[in-house]
């Protein structure tokens, strides 16, 4: 093991529970033991996750949210014996593995509850929503401190909780807590004054207009999560650990408006001085750990942060407050493991937190131990696994139910939260597999293909592996996926996969009667027909260096790759302006609000022009020619033209038997589409 990470591996307390290392595992939704938007009931793949993750030597381990009132069929977290009595059987094989285990207990979600199309019509049709309420009770799930608009939605605003709701839930809160302590859990995680969740709502003047006991002062828009934690001590004893997942600074400017970091803005939620005293009357209140990020969903970016924040985005704040109370405090967010160990050493951290690296590779801590951090598959930053919940001018959260239902999965690594269909079977017939083309998709099915028994072989017809990703991962800020990249090379040297270099395959009859994967990719879709689009750069062409392009750049077409390409123009000084069809930059699912917000609002900050609703008619030397929506032609000065107007399948031969097409040259997609496509072909051969 590395040295510097020695600070990592020295046990720490939180109140009298001893925790043998300094990793914590951080709460993420789909990980939970009681199931995930779903009738409550111990949950087997949760379990699952979680004691891969204490086997691999995580010290303190945190399930996903639960609730304390379940927005699915109403249910009172309290009110279930059965899963409780599942979940002590299940405790003491947990214990083997010297981990410590602290649920996470959630008052919910109140305006910052992501709202989807089908739940708008929902409660906007009267007869609908009186009869969905045993189901799922719109007007209860996202009831806050105060009326509000909902984060998500216009159509589905927030109402003021009654007094007495509140009591109910402090109620569960301490009922839940002594039943998972008589289950045998180590301590319980309140959520959260923390990311604009309810109990947070409370406690920030923007949100929280109440003029009662829960309202006004800055005690009485506390009073919520100190109930709750004065409740679950008198129900559990002063002893047992009760820990607060906890944003010291908000970082929000308003609804819905987030500040970037570095930005000057004027806070409307908890500012660092209302924190410094939040922290040490919250500490006096009964809490024994600050699990800690910054942020709120309207500034979502700081807690889930994207591959544009910067790496350790939060410590600097966590450190400060740490100065605020004598209890421990735990960071999360962007957490680098060697920062983190030099802040443990130094005394100015207690706990390194940590989540998606955990779905990338539950085993990750234990190769950092064994010296073999080269083996560890790298969390992207990507969400597209996780925590694609989507949002674009026009649209609630536009998400699949598959992935509403079934967060926790992750792009890089299909098995994840997916074992039971995504599995590793060995063959009982071996067979040489051609696969064309050797790119992550290429890459994935070979080495699932390896590890069931056969022989893949990739014809690549470059000289280096990695294909349309080499591009993709070649902004200055792309570090992490250039580290996938990087694995997925090691992997096939790990593996001996046979690799036939500069082999341009035109025709697949030479293999015969063998297996052929086709991961040929796509081909830029190209505006031939429009005047001077012959002027322009093809994205592609820009990552990989292959044309240059000045100082004042143009970039046709507003989605992800646009506005990455576009990002990195602006950082490296260049003068950029993006030109997009749609009503809004990123319009298109499986791209979490996390990631597009912040492309957003950075654009924003740094004035850089978007013309939305805008069409380009003709490219010249020197500017471009575009309609707006009404169809009026205006010029726009540049220098150089980037063309991402999206993709087109090209796949070298079609679907049949023994032919298998997997990436875009099947269909247009992200990382994970073309990852979860090779892994299950892979597994049909």
């Amino acid at each position: 093991m590395d040295k510097k990470l020695e600070p990592l591996f020295t046990p720490w307390k939180i109140g009298n529970c001893e925790i043998k290392n300094r990793f914590v595992l951080t709460s993420m939704g789909g990980t939970d033991l009681f199931g995930w938007m779903e009738i409550n009931h111990f949950d087997k793949a949760g379990a699952k996750f979680i004691m891969e993750v204490a086997k691999n030597n995580c010290g303190l381990v945190l399930p996903g949210c639960q609730p304390v009132y379940n927005p699915i069929m109403g249910q009172w977290l309290d009110k279930n014996n059965k899963m409780y009595k599942d979940l002590a059987k299940w405790m003491p094989e947990f214990h083997k593995t010297g981990a410590k285990l602290f649920v996470q207990l959630t008052a919910g979600f109140g305006r910052s509850f992501t709202v989807s199309e089908v739940m708008e019509k929902l409660y906007n049709t009267p007869v609908v929503n009186k009869v969905s309420k045993p189901v799922m009770d719109l007007d209860k799930i996202t009831a806050s401190a105060s009326a509000a608009e909902n984060r998500w939605s216009d159509k589905l605003p927030s109402r003021e909780m009654t007094k007495q709701e509140i009591d109910r839930f402090v109620e569960a809160f301490a009922v839940s807590a002594r039943k998972l302590k008589e289950a045998g859990v180590d301590g319980v995680e309140v959520h959260a004054v923390h990311e604009g969740y309810l109990l947070d709502q409370f406690t920030l003047k923007y949100v929280n207009k109440r003029t009662d006991e829960y309202g006004g002062s800055f005690e009485n828009r506390y009073r919520f999560a100190v109930d709750i934690v004065k409740a679950i001590k008198r129900e559990c004893g002063k002893d047992f650990p009760v820990s607060l997942r906890y944003s010291v600074v908000s970082k929000t400017k308003g609804c819905r408006q987030g500040a970037l970091p570095g930005e000057e803005y004027v806070e409307v939620g908890r500012d660092m001085e209302e924190s410094e005293k939040a922290i040490k009357y919250l500490s006096d209140a009964g809490y024994d750990m600050f699990n800690c990020d910054n942020g709120t969903y309207d500034a979502w970016y700081w807690a889930h942060p994207p591959v544009y924040m910067p790496e350790n985005c939060n410590l600097a704040d966590v450190e400060h407050i740490k100065q605020f109370t004598d209890k421990p405090v735990v960071c999360a967010g962007r957490l680098d493991p060697a920062v983190a160990a030099q802040s443990v050493a130094a005394g100015k951290l207690d706990g390194a937190g940590f989540a998606r690296p955990f779905l990338a590779d539950q085993e990750w801590i234990t190769k950092l131990m064994n010296g073999k951090e080269e083996d560890i598959r790298p969390c992207i930053l990507c969400h597209n696994g996780c925590f694609n919940m989507c949002h674009y001018k026009g649209v609630p959260n536009d998400q699949e139910l598959s992935d509403s239902t079934h967060l926790a999965r992750c792009a890089v690594n299909a098995e994840t939260m997916q074992w039971s269909k995504h599995k590793i079977v060995k063959t009982k017939k071996p067979k040489v597999v051609h696969i064309i083309g050797g790119g992550i998709g290429g890459m994935e099915a070979a080495r699932v293909l390896k590890l069931r028994g056969h022989k893949p072989v990739i014809h690549e017809k470059t000289d280096v592996l990695g294909g349309t990703f080499i591009p993709a991962s070649a902004e200055s800020y792309k570090g992490k996926l250039r580290d996938l990249l990087t694995w997925y090379r090691r992997e096939m040297d790990k593996l001996g996969i046979d690799i036939m270099y500069n082999d341009n395959v035109s025709d697949i009859s030479m293999f015969g009667d063998a297996p052929v994967i086709i991961a040929t990719g796509s081909t830029p879709i190209r505006l031939n027909k429009m005047p001077g689009f012959d002027k322009t750069v093809e994205g592609c062409e820009f990552l990989n260096g292959t044309k240059k392009v000045g100082d004042n750049v143009a970039v046709i077409g507003g989605g992800l790759t646009g506005c990455e390409i576009a990002y990195e123009l602006a950082l490296q000084g260049k003068r950029v302006s993006i030109v997009e069809m749609k009503d809004d930059l990123v319009s298109q699912k499986g791209v979490c609000l996390a990631n597009s917000s912040y492309l957003r609002e950075w654009f924003a900050l740094n004035k850089v022009p978007v013309y939305l609703e805008t069409a380009l008619k003709e490219v010249k030397d020197g500017c471009i020619v575009c309609a707006d929506k009404s169809g009026k032609l205006f010029e726009v000065e540049c220098d150089s033209v980037i063309s991402c107007v999206g993709y087109r399948p090209a796949p070298l031969a079609e679907e049949k038997k023994n032919v298998y097409l997997v990436g875009d040259c099947r269909a247009i997609g992200n990382l994970r589409s073309v990852i979860w496509r090779a892994y299950e072909v892979a597994m049909k051969i």
